[in-house]
């Protein structure tokens, strides 16, 4: 398999290892020998994982090419929180106080490069943490509380940043890294059971409407579920359960994704999972995918500082812009003229290194496919806000206009095309597993996919206006598959 190092400059990689490939991450993002994709394992070192920074776009992208890539985007968010840190680092405990039982100072930090550290006294400390934090480049600072050590923090540790006098050592350990045929796998952990749903009252986008989740719960209690409603302040009750169900609108850098990462730590069944949170919050992800999988979709440019200037020969004008994790319509925009789309870029670019650019294509109605387990659940046509050109209208002073009508019916009455360019979206950025909705504008009727959302609306009164109850139940029904499947049992 290929081998690729991505550093933000090459020059700084001083070590000829055979048969890997050093490159800038600005070639691997831009160049279309590497967008291409083809089985490939990237190892990034990026000076900066920050969220939204090319290093942090170069490890979601190779997800999105089907490539293996250290440190993938989950564990770049894990790394950032301090409380993941802590609940993902939980078994090492034993280990943790064997290991430093002998420090007579209060503090201690510990590198770790490509699973090892310079100390042979703590290569298996430091074996042990990088199979649960898989990044290439590490350091893990700990502190003393009384007689008990504990793990503080773990951050990646910039290429350019190692002393020099570890780089005898990083070569050594970079040669025995990249001669083997297999690597770690982080570990998983156990599974418990009951019902938890994530809901926020001060959600202007819920998901759900307080009826639904009422129905949510019915159905779960139906089912042998006990159920409690959770507020985003209720992380560190996430272990009580063996269930997740979130009905809050998901973030990547907000809580929504430390529950769902906590909860899968935990062995919990979960929707929604945190790679699905990662992968449909971002919409480079989604246009690296769908190109790749030939999935039906507008024309789109993922733009950059250096391509900018081409948005108006690609699209013309109007043009829509999008910044990467924008979600129910907040964080798009459409540019009408040369200035607007000058302006807006500005804007976009200067808080991330990325954004999307993609034809208007103007429509009365936008479908909504649910696809639950990799099979369609239920079809909606959600009508433009009055007056406006998208089906939400986040600037209107009244409530009435906010959003458009709706019109919910069979999946089976919905145009096969439609259905079909929602499931190949789904499994092409998702796989089977999993709660999505799929948004798809229908012009001269071919379906085109906007976007896939993982956490889809499921309101009552309107998504379930054809299913009722069975529509809860089947979601739940999801969770408890899940849960039989890992304690075992069969169904």
């Amino acid at each position: 398999m290929r081998k690729i190092i991505v550093l933000h400059d090459p020059r700084e990689w001083v070590f000829d290892i055979k048969d890997v490939e050093v490159i800038s991450s600005q070639a691997y993002l831009t160049d279309p020998r590497f967008a291409e994709g083809g089985k490939a394992r990237v190892f990034n070192l990026a000076n900066s994982y920050t969220y939204q920074s090319r290093g942090y776009y170069v490890s979601l992208l190779a997800e999105a090419r089907g490539q293996k890539v250290i440190p993938d985007a989950k564990t770049i968010i894990d790394l950032r929180s301090p409380s993941l840190v802590k609940v993902l680092s939980r078994d090492l405990e034993g280990s943790i106080q064997q290991h430093l039982a002998h420090k007579t100072k209060d503090r201690f930090e510990l590198s770790i490069y490509f699973g090892r550290n310079v100390n042979r006294r703590y290569d298996r400390l430091a074996r042990e943490l990088y199979k649960v934090f898989q990044a290439p480049l590490l350091r893990a600072r700990f502190g003393r509380n009384a007689e008990h050590w504990e793990l503080r923090s773990v951050r990646p540790i910039p290429y350019n940043e190692i002393p020099d006098e570890h780089l005898p050592y990083l070569r050594r350990f970079a040669v025995e890294y990249f001669a083997k045929k297999r690597y770690d796998r982080a570990r998983t952990d156990r599974s418990r059971y009951d019902l938890a749903i994530l809901v926020n009252p001060e959600d202007k986008a819920a998901p759900s409407n307080k009826r639904a989740i009422v129905l949510f719960r019915q159905a779960a209690e139906r089912m042998g579920f006990a159920v409690d409603i959770l507020g985003p302040n209720d992380i560190d009750r996430v272990g009580e359960y063996d269930a997740l169900l979130i009905r809050e609108n998901t973030r990547v850098n907000d809580h929504t994704y430390r529950f769902a990462r906590k909860a899968q730590s935990e062995g919990l069944a979960v929707i929604d999972a945190p790679d699905s949170i990662l992968k449909c919050n971002n919409k480079v992800f989604l246009a690296e995918v769908m190109t790749a999988a030939s999935v039906p979709a507008p024309r789109t440019l993922v733009v950059h500082s250096e391509n900018r200037n081409e948005v108006v020969e690609r699209f013309g004008l109007p043009v829509v812009l999008k910044l990467p994790d924008s979600t129910f319509s907040m964080g798009v925009v459409k540019a009408r003229t040369a200035e607007e789309l000058r302006n807006e870029l500005d804007k976009v670019l200067d808080v991330s290194d990325l954004v999307i650019a993609q034809e208007y294509m103007p429509s009365d109605f936008d479908w909504r496919i649910g696809v639950l387990d990799g099979r369609p659940l239920y079809a909606c046509q959600y009508f433009m806000a009055r007056g406006h050109w998208q089906i939400y209208n986040w600037s209107s002073s009244t409530k009435r206009d906010r959003t458009g009508d709706f019109k919910t019916m069979p999946v089976d009455q919905a145009p096969q095309a439609i259905v079909d360019a929602a499931l190949q979206a789904v499994l092409a950025i998702v796989g089977p597993k999993g709660l999505f909705g799929v948004d798809i504008k229908e012009v001269g009727g071919r379906p085109y996919v906007i976007e896939v959302n993982e956490c889809p609306n499921i309101d009552h009164g309107v998504e379930d206006e054809v299913m009722g109850p069975a529509l809860y139940e089947a979601v739940i029904g999801s969770l408890l598959k899940d849960i039989e499947r890992k304690i075992g049992i069969s169904t």
